[in-house]
């Protein structure tokens, strides 16, 4: 095939994992990736599901897409990814405007699945199971910047929590085998990759249903990061997504040791209080969620510690928010995101009873935004002076006069930057820099060395 295809990839870093996945099958089959819609003639809009502003992108992404077919060379509209697995019944029917809608068990096939439909086929939908997950013979295309790159390690959920739809959509926990993970990994840094950047929906639950099958499996988070660290040959290694549950004496012990194994720990609590965090179905206390936060913090005094929280949860009492907002005041986290809480179909959490009015929720959410926008104020001023070992982006988003950079304590997309107004370098560049100025998330430096 010689046609023309263009990506929309939506929602979290695991997506577009799987846009990646399709990006190279086509590829493979002589489909040109291009980078303006209005030249293609198949169009992918790889969906998120989670949670309903997600979902209105989505929708709105796909309604933009179909005007193509009168304005631009488009022939084929193909709907993927969750929102397409969770709606699948509602979508093909609602969405006349899509030729192709894939679920998550079956983006895997998108070559076969457009090459028989630009041949005539008229089959529209593709569903299987609920996920697929990469082997090492599945090909993908890092769309990242060259020297960084995602590494999924599982698929689905284990856990159960009261406002996630992440297993009714992705399905029970699948883990890869630790031996393909490490070859993937060896593979990107191969090619250029500085940064791995761990992902899955919970890290710390990684190698669960492989151990269940064998006991002597040796899948573990703790032997996946140990393994990844000595033989991947990657500058730094980030994970996201540790449920605090995982978070003991051994994982610090190994973070620690381990020299391109960054400080980061990307922890989403949801809530503090212990009645909150029932209702949640969380399977933790207030007490256990503080003593994984001294262990981090007793043997990494440095340490970046990311969250996010949930407020307006069924039954949230003003007093429970308090307790939540004074317990972020206490702590200081390093980075906090806060998501006001959205009922999803299919969760428990859906038919909870003692909603919480919306615009409680709101004040809720800006309460505790602006408390953090405080305390990450004081955390990047006290970065002034510092030199520190940055890996360079490229331009700044806002003016070609400024180069982008990230520390070791910024992940990409999520958290803030390096701006660098002094001094010159390359994309994945690894250089030092002296912080001169701050802002609420960003930093700004001038190069001290390459």
């Amino acid at each position: 095939m010689s046609k023309k295809v263009h990506f929309i990839s939506l929602g979290c870093p695991k997506n577009l994992v799987d846009s990646e996945i399709m990006l190279a099958k086509l590829q493979k089959q002589g489909y040109e990736v291009v980078e303006d819609p209005e030249e293609a003639e198949a169009l992918i809009v790889n969906t998120c599901g989670f949670v309903e502003d997600a979902k209105r992108e989505s929708i709105n992404k796909i309604l933009q897409a179909s005007e193509l077919k009168q304005t631009g060379q488009l022939q084929k509209l193909v709907v993927a990814g969750c929102l397409t697995q969770r709606y699948k019944d509602e979508l093909v029917e609602g969405l006349p405007e899509a030729d192709l809608f894939i679920g998550s068990g079956q983006f895997q096939n998108i070559d076969k699945i457009l090459n028989d439909s630009f041949a005539g086929k008229e089959e529209k939908r593709f569903f299987n199971l609920p996920t697929y997950l990469q082997d090492e013979e599945t090909p993908r295309v890092n769309s990242q910047l060259p020297h960084r790159a995602y590494l999924k390690i599982s698929e689905g959920c284990k856990k159960r929590c009261a406002f996630c739809a992440i297993p009714n959509i992705r399905g029970n926990l699948q883990s890869r085998k630790l031996d393909h993970i490490v070859s993937e990994a060896r593979l990107l840094v191969a090619g250029g990759v500085k940064e791995l950047i761990i992902i899955s929906h919970d890290f710390t639950d990684y190698g669960w249903d492989l151990r269940k099958k064998d006991p002597n499996s040796r899948e573990s988070h703790v032997q996946l990061l140990k393994e990844l660290s000595e033989k991947s040959g990657a500058d730094w290694i980030r994970v996201l997504y540790l449920y605090p549950d995982g978070i003991n004496e051994e994982y610090v012990d190994l973070i620690k040791s381990k020299e391109n194994l960054l400080n980061y720990f990307d922890m989403p609590l949801q809530h503090i209080n212990n009645q909150m965090l029932k209702s949640m179905n969380r399977r933790m206390t207030r007490e256990e969620i503080e003593k994984a936060i001294k262990i981090i913090r007793s043997n990494i005094p440095d340490a970046i510690i990311r969250t996010q929280f949930i407020v307006g949860f069924p039954g949230e009492t003003a007093e429970q928010f308090e307790e939540l907002y004074n317990f972020v005041k206490e702590q200081k986290f390093d980075r906090v995101g806060c998501f006001i809480f959205s009922p999803e179909e299919g969760t428990k959490a859906y038919s909870l009873p003692d909603p919480v009015d919306e615009e409680v929720k709101q004040i809720r959410h800006d309460r505790l935004m602006s408390l953090q926008q405080e305390i990450s104020r004081e955390k990047q001023q006290q970065l002034l002076g510092k030199n520190l070992e940055v890996l360079v982006e490229g331009y700044s988003e806002e003016t070609d006069l400024l180069l982008q950079a990230r520390y070791w304590g910024q992940a990409p997309d999520i958290d803030g930057v390096t701006l660098i107004n002094e001094g010159s370098a390359k994309v994945g560049d690894k250089i030092t820099v002296e912080v001169t100025d701050f802002h609420d998330y960003d930093l700004v430096g001038s190069i001290v060395s390459h």
